[in-house]
């Protein structure tokens, strides 16, 4: 199976077993479980979530303790959240405002959650020991996968 076939059959895997589920931290969580075991190369998965203007505070999550608080203006996922777009970081030692919550980390890739209107409600950060562990299928994959987060979350508070 190609990567990206095995993205699409983790969004339908994740697509159904949240369907019916109205509790965002379950959404969440769920979504971070099957994400971090579906690649060997994902080493750290999670979200951070909006909970006042201009912070990220840490979520659910698999992996070693994360950063309990981003403010916007730092690191890669302040970067995402701050511009709503995709950060992806082939070597973390190469992007000076990188935040290294764990040591062992080589690439980074940080996409935003946004509702269907535009309102950032959190980034899915993922983290790998590996250099380059990321790709455009990487981002084209997990985009498709906070996209349908940011769709289940607005028909959660509708």
């Amino acid at each position: 199976m190609s990567r990206d076939e095995q993205y699409q059959d983790l969004l339908s895997n994740i697509s159904a077993m949240v369907a019916d589920e109205t509790d965002w931290i379950s959404v969440m969580a769920t979504t971070v479980c099957e994400l971090h075991h579906k690649f060997d190369a994902f080493n750290w998965t999670g979200i951070y979530r909006v909970t006042e203007p201009g912070i990220l505070k840490i979520g659910p999550y698999q992996g070693t303790h994360g950063c309990l608080t981003i403010p916007f203006e730092k690191g890669v996922c302040g970067a995402s959240a701050r511009s709503k777009k995709t950060q992806l970081v082939p070597d973390v030692s190469k992007r000076s405002d990188h935040i290294a919550c764990s040591a062992t980390t080589q690439s980074e890739i940080v996409i935003p959650i946004c509702t269907p209107d535009g309102t950032l409600i959190g980034v899915l950060d993922v983290d790998s020991d590996e250099i380059n562990a990321f790709d455009d299928t990487d981002v084209k994959g997990l985009e498709q996968i906070t996209t349908f987060l940011g769709v289940h979350y607005a028909s959660i508070i509708a």
